[in-house]
């Protein structure tokens, strides 16, 4: 029936062992539903540390699907179907409503001895309906007030899909955003139909390379050239550089000796709790 109608009307279909993929998918539509409105998501964080002095100084928030019966489930295993859905607009504004609740209280609990100034800047993603929805910036700039979460401390990334979408309209809704205050990422840069006039055109706090450059950096010439040349037009533009999914210490000494600002990665912290977070916050590797 749903096959039928997914190919319009007027038609008819024979069931086949190869729909069972879309029972299954539909299965896991309805739990998605369920899910949001009985919160099964939780986030989680990743540190992002200052390569000059070790410290950590900022975190990746990323969410995580709690099934009752699936077990805990990453973002590739949900997010696309709450994309083409629509349901990835109520579950964004939920993440980033949690995200700043405990981002705040995060910032209020940094350990004794790293004094108020201690950067503790929280990154959170954005999907391609989200960035479009039109009541998007609404959205931010209330979530900001109910949660008083201070807006320097959020910085929202934006892929480069998400721009290349909609150029004209995209920045309008940059420049809105960034009237409120908060920061600009440009994620997993080096994936998509890469632009570096689109460095300069919108309104960017961060670079974020992604780990498809970043891996073997420190054996791979190929791939130093690219981070070293990303690194220094960022650089000029005035935007710092976080190199995402460092696995080894080669990369890491490599990254350094390139200038990247920050670094985030397996190599010395996975995914983490609220609480372990708040531990990290102000200290070095």
């Amino acid at each position: 029936m749903y096959r039928g109608k997914s190919e319009g009307k007027d038609c008819y279909q024979v069931f086949s062992p190869g729909m069972d993929h879309s029972l299954e998918y539909l299965e896991l539509e309805e739990d998605l539903r369920k899910a949001i409105e009985c919160g099964e998501f939780r986030v989680y964080y990743q540190p992002q540390l200052l390569l000059s002095t070790g410290e950590t100084v900022g975190y990746e928030v990323l969410v995580r699907w709690e099934h009752p019966e699936r077990g805990l489930l990453g973002p590739s295993e949900f997010v696309p179907l709450a994309e083409e859905t629509g349901m990835i607009i109520p579950l964004g504004r939920w993440v980033l409503t949690e995200a700043c609740r405990q981002g705040r209280i995060l910032r209020e609990e940094i350990p004794p001895g790293t004094g108020p100034g201690t950067p503790s800047r929280m990154s959170v993603n954005l999907s391609v309906r989200q960035f479009h929805y039109p009541e998007f910036v609404e959205d931010v700039s209330a979530i900001l007030a109910e949660t008083g979460m201070d807006p320097p401390d959020l910085a929202l990334e934006i892929t480069e899909s998400v721009k290349m979408e909609k150029g004209p309209g995209a920045v309008g809704i940059l420049q809105a955003l960034k009237g409120l205050g908060v920061m600009l990422v440009m994620d997993d840069f080096g994936t998509g139909y890469s632009s570096f006039t689109n460095l300069k055109t919108f309104p960017l706090d961060v670079l974020k390379i992604d780990r498809s450059m970043v891996e073997g950096v420190d054996r791979d010439p190929e791939n130093r050239a690219l981070v070293l040349a990303s690194t220094g037009l960022a650089h000029v533009l005035g935007l710092d550089v976080v190199a995402e999914g460092v696995e080894t210490a080669g990369e890491l000494d490599e990254l350094r000796s390139m200038g990247c600002d920050l670094t985030q990665g397996n190599y010395w912290q996975r995914l983490c709790s609220a609480e372990t977070m708040t531990e990290l916050l102000g200290m070095g590797f």
